[in-house]
């Protein structure tokens, strides 16, 4: 008998090589076995991961475009002219700075203010930090839950990319009270300013983490990201009008 890997002749019936020490059976298995399949695992654990990857791609492409067959030339109106007011005072918050924030929309401080002081109810539990943090969080957190209740709840997709617009402008609207942190001259809800109180929120958020002295740059900072946001929407927005616009019917009679 020869020895398939040393080429060792030796007495029939052995079990393993006198030489080399191969056991015959498991060598001769091992031969045998093609190395493509070794393989296999990895290649359909691959093939499914993009199969995933390239399901969610679409179910999220699907989520942020729909648009619905047939749309109600009312409704097409309607949006277009929300469109045009969010459009130009997205431009005026553009072209506007973290001092002059709250002339640009006055009332939409009005209409953060109750979300913003129920965010601090809400959030007093967690201790001290998180109660002035709460207040931010709140008005912060209002448009996403109604961006998502217009995207999946509803899936009504210009709604979304309105409450976008809205989340963008919090972050304006944060920002000169960020920026005050030190100054402490903006006036407060009960008609005082943070000198005559013990400070405000971002003058305590920014004091516990050490990081007064950044008052300004985080200022500019939550500005510059709402005005990314408000781009963002009406990029978003006007896509899904020019869609929407195309399955008025009475645009196309």
């Amino acid at each position: 008998m020869i020895c398939p890997k040393c080429h060792f002749e030796q007495s029939e019936g052995s079990s393993e090589c006198l030489r080399c020490g191969i056991i015959f059976e498991k060598y001769v298995h091992a031969r045998k076995t093609p190395p493509e399949e070794s393989s296999k695992p990895s290649k359909s654990l691959s093939i499914a991961e993009e199969s995933t990857k390239f399901e969610l791609f679409a179910w999220l492409k699907h989520s942020l475009f729909y648009v619905e067959p047939d749309v109600n030339v009312f409704y097409f109106c309607g949006r277009t002219i929300i469109y045009l007011v969010l459009f130009i005072y997205g431009l005026k918050y553009a072209f506007s700075s973290v001092e002059m924030a709250y002339k640009v929309m006055p009332f939409m401080h009005l209409i953060n203010l109750p979300f913003h002081e129920a965010g601090h109810i809400f959030f007093i539990p967690f201790g001290r930090f998180m109660m002035f943090l709460g207040g931010t969080l709140g008005q912060l957190l209002m448009p996403l839950v109604c961006l998502f209740a217009f995207l999946i709840g509803v899936r009504n997709n210009f709604g979304a990319s309105a409450c976008l617009w809205w989340f963008g402008q919090n972050f304006i609207d944060i920002a000169p009270y960020i920026n005050d942190a030190r100054a402490l001259r903006l006036i407060l809800l009960g008609g005082v300013t943070g000198r005559e109180t013990d400070g405000h929120d971002w003058e305590n958020i920014l004091r516990a983490l050490g990081w007064l002295k950044y008052d300004h740059s985080i200022a500019k900072m939550s500005y510059a990201i709402g005005i990314i946001l408000i781009i963002t929407a009406l990029v978003w927005g006007g896509y899904i009008l020019y869609s929407q616009y195309k399955n008025v019917d009475e645009f196309h009679r």
